[in-house]
Parts: structure tokens; C-alpha cells; sequence
């Protein structure tokens, strides 16, 4: 006959969150006082005098075109080095490598339209030279403002920027393929394709790993969240379990074995199993506390612990979390 099971009333974990209060203050700048005005000029002797008449305006100096072979030349310099750079950005696979290769494809893109800028191209295909220029340059700018998306994580996989940028990449592809229509010239450097954004999201409960749960406790997860989130527990060096659990839901495992854990989890939006990390709005954190499960037997009894814990801020929760680098996080 079994023992019957008694189940402590153990401590529930929660999470605690800061109000921070903001006070903004608006400067206004001075403006030129009503009844002035500015007066610029040239002092020197014989400013803003003309030429004696009769002399020759000094003739402007004209660049030579470039042979159609020149030019092709200077386009696969620049060839290889933006189309390795925007295979690089779309195959980051952490937000660590994205901050990285953001910066570095937006460099390299404004350097290639600034060499091609001070070239003369064939004049057969000036126009479309022109519009290869400003569709570097406007995909570097791009880039630039995608530089603050990635720093706040609102994008966090190459994916998802080459998404973000995807009108910009389309523009330039554009532009290069009419540069090579107009004479053969290398200017496909787009190799990348964007995808739409997606919303790609796991059932609820869904284990990503997990050891055997052989336990006797439990753990109550509660993500009362405007975004789903994946929740890890480490025994030691061990991951012991990683589970899906959507927004606005609650999942319990059941089994969970006698040990310290550290608890951490990630939210975010767009679940790329591949990748196994959101594209999108994505955090890293981990509680300041462990969990700790412990099955006690005595000659009539057998008593554990079974914990809750919460991954939104509630009022009276009593548990501290700390942001996690995402190269430290648990994948």
C-alpha cells in the first residue's frame, strides 16, 4: 500500500519589476532677435571684383570615361566583398554575431558606393551606374538604422534584419541586374533573399530537451507575458529540461528530480527551431535564486517540494531576475 504523498507549501519564485520615472525637460534654443538681420561678405583687397575683361575663365578639367573593361574591372572589386558581406549578415545566427556583422556590412557597403561614386563609367550606362550608387548607399543607410534595432534586440537573427532591410536589398538587386543587362557588367551582388516576417510559434508545453523526469516535484510555469518564451533549468552543468510556453499561458512539469536548478528563460517573437532562438523582441534573463527540489522519506511519509514559478511582474512577487548576455545564455 502506498504511502500517502504530502506536498510542502513551498515558496513561489516570482519575478519583480522597477517602475523607473522619467522626467523630460525641452530646451528651447535662442533665435536671431526681432529687427536684425546677418550680413556676410568678402573683405580683402579686390573681393568681389570680376576678372579684367577679355580674360578666359580657367577651363574645368574633364575626367575620361572608363573603358567598358576599366569599369567592369572596378565592379568585381567591389563584387565579392558586398556580396560576402550580405551572405555574412544573413547567416548570423546569435545577436552577438548580427551586432557584429551589421556594422561591419554597413562599412563595407558605404566604402563600395564611394569608389564607385568618384568613378566615370562608360557613358552607355551612366544612368544605370548612378542608380547602382544610390541603391549601395541607401541599403548602407538601411543598415545603419537597423544598427539601433539589433543594440535594443528588437531584431536578433540575420534573418530577420535581411527581412527588416528587404525593400532596400530588392532595390539594389534591381539595380544591378539592369547594370548587367546594359552591357554584361558584375553587378549581382545580392545573393540573399528576404523573406516576409513570420510569426513561427511551438505548442504549448513543448519540450526542446529534457533528461528523464523521474522526480517527484513539480515546476508551475506561469508566463502572463505580451510574448512567449522558452524556459531552461540547469542542474549544475547539466540542462535538465527546455520548454515552450506561449503567452498568456501555463505549463507544469511534472517529475522534475531532486537538485539545485538555475532558472533561465528568453522571450521574444518568431521561433526559429533551426536556429532554436527568436528573430524578434528578444530578452535574456535568469532568476538571482536557484530552485532547489528535495524528496524527503520517513517511516510514514514522504514529503518534496513542488515550486511556481512566474515569468511576468506581479504584485507581492519576491524574486529578483538579472539579464543575461545572450553568448551566456543556454542554447
Amino acid at each position: 500500500m502506498a504511502a500517502p504523498r504530502l506536498m510542502t507549501a513551498a515558496p513561489r519564485l516570482m519575478t519583480s519589476a522597477l517602475a523607473a520615472a522619467v522626467l523630460t525637460l525641452t530646451a528651447c534654443s535662442a533665435s536671431t532677435p526681432a529687427g536684425t538681420s546677418e550680413i556676410t561678405g568678402v573683405a580683402g583687397e579686390g573681393a568681389g571684383t570680376a576678372p579684367p575683361s577679355g580674360t578666359p575663365a580657367s577651363p574645368q578639367p574633364t575626367v575620361a570615361a572608363l573603358t567598358p573593361e576599366a569599369y567592369r574591372g572596378e565592379l568585381e572589386k567591389i563584387q565579392k566583398t558586398v556580396r560576402d558581406s550580405l551572405d555574412d549578415l544573413a547567416s548570423a545566427r546569435t545577436v552577438k554575431s548580427l551586432d557584429q556583422r551589421v556594422s561591419r556590412a554597413e562599412e563595407e557597403l558605404t566604402g563600395a558606393a564611394d569608389g564607385l561614386a568618384a568613378l566615370t563609367p562608360p557613358p552607355e550606362v551612366a544612368v544605370q551606374h548612378e542608380r547602382f550608387v544610390a541603391g549601395l548607399r541607401d541599403l548602407a543607410a538601411e543598415l545603419g538604422a537597423a544598427t539601433g534595432k539589433v543594440a535594443t534586440r528588437d531584431l536578433c537573427t540575420g534573418s530577420a534584419l535581411v527581412s527588416d532591410v528587404g525593400s532596400k536589398l530588392k532595390e539594389l538587386d534591381a539595380a544591378g541586374q539592369a547594370l548587367q543587362d546594359a552591357g554584361g557588367y558584375p553587378a549581382d551582388v545580392v545573393a540573399v533573399k528576404a523573406a516576409g516576417k513570420q510569426n513561427r510559434r511551438l505548442p504549448n508545453g513543448r519540450f526542446l530537451r529534457k533528461e528523464s523526469l523521474t522526480g517527484r516535484s513539480s515546476l508551475q510555469i506561469d508566463n502572463g507575458s505580451s510574448r512567449d518564451a522558452v524556459v531552461t533549468l540547469m542542474r549544475g552543468g547539466t540542462k535538465a529540461f527546455t520548454v515552450y510556453v506561449r503567452k498568456k499561458s501555463k505549463f507544469k512539469v511534472r517529475g522534475v528530480r531532486d537538485g539545485s536548478y538555475r532558472v533561465y528563460f528568453t522571450h521574444g517573437v518568431d521561433w526559429d527551431g533551426r536556429l532554436r532562438a527568436f528573430t524578434r523582441q528578444c530578452s535574456f534573463e535568469r532568476f538571482d535564486d536557484k530552485v532547489k527540489f528535495k524528496t524527503t522519506y520517513t517511516a510514514t511519509r514522504i514529503l518534496w517540494h513542488d515550486w511556481r514559478i512566474t515569468l511576468h511582474a506581479i504584485t507581492g512577487g519576491n524574486a529578483r531576475t538579472s539579464d543575461v548576455d545572450p553568448g551566456d545564455f543556454p542554447g
